[in-house]
């Protein structure tokens, strides 16, 4: 069965790549701010945006492909249920560190599987991770190691990369993680009729 990723993430094909699941990519486009300003707005908690834009993407990308299954996903950052947005710049960058700096953080990554412009599976995992006590020169140092257009497209950390060696520990699915939960998508998609 051949599925249809409405997502740009590189690594997120990669994750299905290794699990011999056949993809199609068509990027959903979807203006993710300002879908966060507006859920923020109303309340919205980082697992209800999470949730939200996972389903906005494979929606938006399977009304235009009918009969087939299309898999949106996306992944946030939740300290103390406020929402840790993708740095802009360097400095956004650091002050993010700082502020997940010796403190428990969750990633939540959230997918959904849409078929004819309607939602048939939605799951969210949620994983816990502890940022070690660092100085503000071993963040910096940290940053003078990750490319600007990685930081910007994933995020303050990549836990399969440099961004490991930040935390005290990680407890959670390193798929997950890295920003699918495949263990899921596979139970489902195997359940599919």
């Amino acid at each position: 069965m051949k599925i249809i990723l409405a997502s740009k993430s590189g690594v997120r094909k990669k994750i299905l790549d290794k699990y011999n699941i056949k993809t199609k990519v068509v990027i959903s486009n979807v203006d993710e701010d300002q879908v966060k300003l507006s859920l923020l707005a109303e309340g919205a908690s980082p697992l209800d945006i999470s949730k939200n834009l996972a389903e906005i993407k494979s929606l938006k990308v399977s009304t235009k492909h009918q009969d087939q299954l299309v898999l949106g996903a996306d992944s946030v950052i939740s300290l103390r249920n406020e929402l840790i947005n993708k740095p802009s710049t360097r400095e956004e960058a650091l002050k993010i560190l700082k502020k997940l700096n010796n403190s428990i953080h969750y990633l939540i990554s959230s997918v959904c599987i849409s078929k004819n412009g309607s939602m048939i599976w939605n799951h969210s995992d949620r994983s816990e991770l502890k940022m070690k006590n660092l100085n503000d020169s071993d963040l910096k140092s940290y940053l003078k190691k990750i490319k600007t257009e990685t930081l910007m497209a994933y995020g303050v950390y990549q836990i399969e990369a440099e961004g490991l060696n930040l935390f005290e520990y990680v407890r959670g699915d390193k798929d997950s993680i890295m920003g699918l939960p495949i263990k899921e998508i596979i139970k489902y998609i195997k359940n599919y009729k």
